[in-house]
């Protein structure tokens, strides 16, 4: 048994189906099925059951399984290690970030860091903060992008503070906000509680909420066609022409905004990608944040 057989039971164990996994493979399906009679000599089990609805894992094929995703994550942990004693900064880097930062800072991060280190490949993987957390406790990523500070006691850095701002199509004023259609977007509970607080502190009424969409980029749209203000975070509004944009302000006058952090593990920090992104971005926030126009 190799690391071809590592790999090729990882991915039986994700496709639970032999046509998809030969294409991921790129090898037939006849040898495909030959190589899993093979390591079924092998572990003299049968590992996989199949029937109609595809491969169903049998509880040896679970124990190889298993043992076959440690062995590829070792692999992988090993040629980092090594790639990190090269005098040249190359290997891989795996990311974590939300979904509002992968959208609309990340390509331009990632474009200047591979414009540095073009031999450093990068791994990302997207969803909510709170999503990204459990992947990076886990273990299964070196640096995690997220909104909101945590407490964690290892590698982290503040990376922005973002303002937040009521957007509109036409001008308003913001004492009049609870009087306007309000549009919705589902977003983070950290930005919700947020934003939740800032209301309760200046308003006694309710958001008129008129309407309620699934994600970000289609309130937006709303709020461009003139059907109400929003409530966004002004990474999101960066260059933003089209939109009247008014930063939030608390009782004391300092102005509402969302933090971003960065986090990682400590021994992740001895790979030559990881603590090159590190140092690489501390002064990034200065550079981003003074891009964000705001038209009032």
């Amino acid at each position: 048994m190799n690391d071809k057989d590592w790999v090729l039971l990882t991915i039986l164990n994700e496709e639970r189906n032999i046509t998809k996994t030969a294409e991921r493979l790129y090898i037939s399906q006849p040898a495909l099925s030959y190589r899993i009679q093979q390591l079924e000599s092998y572990f003299q089990s049968q590992l996989f059951i199949r029937n109609r609805s595809g491969l169903h894992l049998t509880p040896q094929g679970e124990i190889a399984v298993q043992y076959a995703q440690n062995m590829v994550k070792q692999l992988e942990e090993t040629k980092e290690k090594l790639q990190s004693m090269e005098v040249k900064v190359k290997g891989t880097l795996k990311l974590g970030v939300s979904s509002i930062i992968a959208r609309y800072m990340l390509p331009e991060m990632l474009q200047d860091f591979l414009n540095e280190y073009p031999e450093v490949d990068i791994n990302v993987i997207t969803g909510f903060s709170s999503e990204i957390e459990q992947i990076l406790v886990e273990g299964d990523i070196h640096i995690a992008i997220m909104r909101g500070e945590r407490h964690w006691h290892e590698k982290k850095w503040l990376l922005s503070n973002e303002p937040i701002l009521a957007a509109s199509k036409e001008p308003l004023e913001i004492e009049n906000l609870p009087a306007l259609a309000r549009i919705y977007y589902k977003t983070d509970s950290s930005l919700k509680a947020l934003v939740d607080s800032w209301w309760k502190e200046s308003f006694q009424e309710p958001p008129k909420i008129t309407m309620a969409v699934d994600n970000l980029e289609t309130c937006k749209e709303m709020v461009k066609k003139g059907l109400g203000y929003a409530i966004l975070p002004g990474t999101c509004l960066k260059n933003e022409r089209e939109l009247f944009t008014y930063p939030l302000y608390n009782k004391q006058g300092r102005p509402v905004e969302r933090q971003t952090w960065v986090y990682c593990w400590d021994s992740s920090m001895k790979f030559a990608a990881v603590a090159a992104f590190f140092d690489f971005f501390k002064d990034y926030n200065n550079d981003y944040l003074q891009n964000i126009k705001i038209k009032q």
